[in-house]
């Protein structure tokens, strides 16, 4: 249903007061083997339970109906012959006027005591209605018969209280009469006021025409109560029902032991696997026994064992690794200090120097001056290992950082031939944060956005939306090539080793980054296509310890090669779509303007292939080289007529979130 529809809110309430109740039984359903085991064989064992009673309740129902019909059938059959060798034999008749034995007889009279007679040995095994001859017989009022055969008997006569026309079926009283024979259907007995409302009972009806002692037709008819046979099958359904329900309990408790016998260890390994997860390495199973999950025990305990060995080792190896970096960095101080200052020496007089020696002072300056940096990093990144790195943070606004790190690039990039544009500054952005961390961070972007954009314009973006705010750096260089985003924040990793450090670079500064961002609780994540530039973006909290839900900056830039195709498809399709509804005489200029190429693109999800821990993307390069020049060049004017109009964008997609958690549990690197 549509959001806009009358229903759609109170659809969605309804379903969601529904779901509620039922989200704790769905939770215990999917956690708990167990419970579906012992639900499942309950299942099973209900339907074959089911199943098997059916057939037997059928089988036997049919035993009970056949035994019946045959004695009913039997007994019918000796009850009509009485009948009709009644109606055949004489009778003597008493008094004077006697001439013949059948003239002056009351066929009514012999009815009755024929019914009488024929019921008095049945009791309450059957009973006996006699009807007139005809398909309408007994049906008038007063119980005289209306159809065009009734002669001889008048009305209906019947034993032991019973309706004789409301118990015996008009479709047996038509079959009857149009045919010859015995005929027998179900049916049942109904009685008539004077039998104190006594309820139907189902019966089996057997009728046959006869004749009377006049030689005219009647319907004689025996109705057997089947009230035993159907108690006998009530009885029949409870004992089935009482020891299918017994059957299918011991069913369900039978699976319960056996599964819990099972599952048991299992959720002990499972709790025993969530304490070794959260540190407590000295945990064990307890093991009885000597089945399967005894070795399984035995087997995880010694897994559990090993692997605290390799962790402890793993420890005492990056301890002292830690300690080796931070001694040989404290410990290089000293040395590098008096290297330091004979070496200023020797730079100050090095006009007094031959050109080659002056030359060799030079670089031996610019090369300590590396050394230093390099000694710096390595601290930084020994007190990020060891934890020890603490935050300061405090209200700063992110334009001033962003003025600082561009003064300071900006030698670089005259050098380079590069202009720096900042988009988005216009408005305060404010974060609680560390500003030397992210001045730091900033910085290394900036002068490797510089470094590598080949001369073009580096665009810096500042953008803040709900409780994030973002810096983002662009350049239109070299980009990423396929495979390298993955290591784009290694440490020591060069995207090219075969280009010179011109900034003296030490191959730490992404690592570092990335660990000043991970201590904002913040994301570092880049973005790259072969020939079409890199960006790299950083998001960070507008409060600290406050989690990030999206970044207010796309990851992928809107003037990317994959949205600038879209936004030329796009525009493409509306400038056409107004020519085909053109009239004659009308101009080709479409009255509908197209899209812009950066403004107008759509964002593009993340590449599956981008590395989950730093939210890198790579896109491959195409197979022409004349068309990623063309490209390149494409990118450098949309980058000089259309970003100073870029306006700032939206919030990320919650797919740029899931992407940049998972960035804070990959490695850091550096580029």
């Amino acid at each position: 249903m549509a959001d806009g529809a009358p229903g759609g809110p109170v659809l969605r309430l309804f379903v969601r007061l529904v779901r509620r109740p039922l989200l704790p039984a769905v939770r215990l359903w999917r956690r708990n083997i167990q419970l579906r085991v012992v639900a499942a064989t309950l299942l099973m064992s209900l339907a074959v339970v089911l199943a098997l009673g059916f057939v037997v309740i059928a089988q036997v129902s049919k035993g009970l109906l056949d035994a019946k019909e045959e004695a009913a059938q039997s007994q019918a059959a000796g009850g009509f012959a009485v009948a009709q060798e009644k109606a055949n034999t004489p009778s003597a008749v008493d008094g004077p006027d006697a001439t013949d034995n059948k003239v002056g007889r009351d066929a009514s009279t012999w009815m009755n005591s024929l019914v009488k007679q024929l019921a008095s040995g049945g009791q309450t095994a059957f009973e006996v209605v006699a009807l007139g001859a005809g398909p309408d017989a007994g049906g008038q009022p007063g119980g005289q018969p209306s159809g065009p055969f009734v002669s001889g008997v008048k009305g209906a006569r019947a034993s032991g209280n019973v309706d004789p026309t409301a118990s015996v079926p008009v479709a047996l009283r038509r079959d009857v009469n149009h045919a010859t024979g015995t005929f027998k259907t179900f049916s049942q007995i109904r009685y008539t006021a004077g039998s104190g409302d006594k309820a139907p009972e189902p019966a089996l009806v057997v009728g046959k025409r006869l004749t009377d002692i006049n030689g005219d037709p009647y319907d004689l008819y025996y109705l057997f109560p089947l009230t035993q046979e159907e108690e006998s099958l009530n009885l029949i359904k409870v004992t089935i029902a009482t020891a299918g329900v017994f059957v299918v309990v011991l069913l369900g408790a039978i699976a319960w032991l056996v599964v819990r016998q099972v599952v048991t260890p299992v959720r002990m390994a499972a709790g025993i696997a969530e304490r070794l997860s959260a540190g407590r390495l000295q945990e064990r199973m307890k093991v009885t026994g000597e089945d399967d999950i005894a070795r399984l025990g035995e087997a995880f305990n010694k897994m559990a064992q090993n692997l605290q060995l390799k962790i402890q080792q793993l420890e005492d190896l990056s301890r002292m690794q830690r300690r080796f970096v931070s001694d040989v960095s404290h410990e290089l101080r000293t040395p590098l200090t008096t290297v330091r200052m004979a070496a200023d020496v020797i730079h100050d007089a090095r006009v007094d120097f031959d050109p080659i020696t002056a030359r060799s002072a030079e670089l031996l300056a610019g090369q300590l001056d590396r050394f230093e940096s390099l000694l710096a990093d390595l601290l930084e990144i020994s007190r990020f290992d060891a934890g020890a790195a603490a935050l300061e943070a405090e209200p700063i606004d992110l334009r001033d950082v962003v003025r600082r790190v561009i003064d300071g690039a900006e030698p670089l990039a005259e050098h380079k031939g590069t202009r720096i544009r900042v988009l988005g500054d216009t408005q305060p952005v404010i974060a609680e944060a560390d500003s030397r961390r992210v001045e730091r961070v900033l910085r290394n972007l900036v002068v490797n956005a510089v470094e590598h954009g080949e001369g073009r314009d580096v665009v810096v973006r500042l953008a803040s939306a709900g409780g994030a705010v973002a810096v983002a750096v662009r350049d239109y260089g070299v980009g990423l090539k396929p495979g390298e985003a993955t290591r784009v924040f290694n440490r020591f990793w060069r995207a090219d080793p075969a280009r010179a450090r011109t900034t003296g670079g030490t191959g730490l500064g992404l690592s570092i980054a990335v660990e000043d961002a991970r201590l904002h609780g913040g994301w570092l994540q880049a973005w790259g296509e072969p020939g079409g530039g890199s960006q790299f973006r950083l998001t960070l909290p507008r409060t600290a310890d406050e989690p990030l839900r999206g970044s207010p900056i796309p990851l992928e830039p809107e003037d990317s090669r994959s949205n600038r195709a879209r936004a030329a498809a796009d525009a493409a399709g509306a400038k056409a779509s107004p020519k085909a509804q053109q009239g004659p005489g009308r101009g080709d200029r479409s009255p509908i303007p197209p899209r812009s190429a950066v403004a107008g693109a759509l964002p593009v999800p993340a590449d599956p292939t981008a590395l989950p821990g730093s939210g890198a993307r790579v896109v491959a390069r195409p197979a022409d080289p004349d068309q990623a020049a063309a490209d390149r060049a494409a990118a450098e004017r949309a980058a000089d007529t259309e970003v100073d109009a870029a306006a700032d964008t939206g919030a990320d997609t919650d797919a740029d979130a899931q992407q940049a958690a998972a960035a804070q549990e990959d490695g850091a690197g550096g580029r």
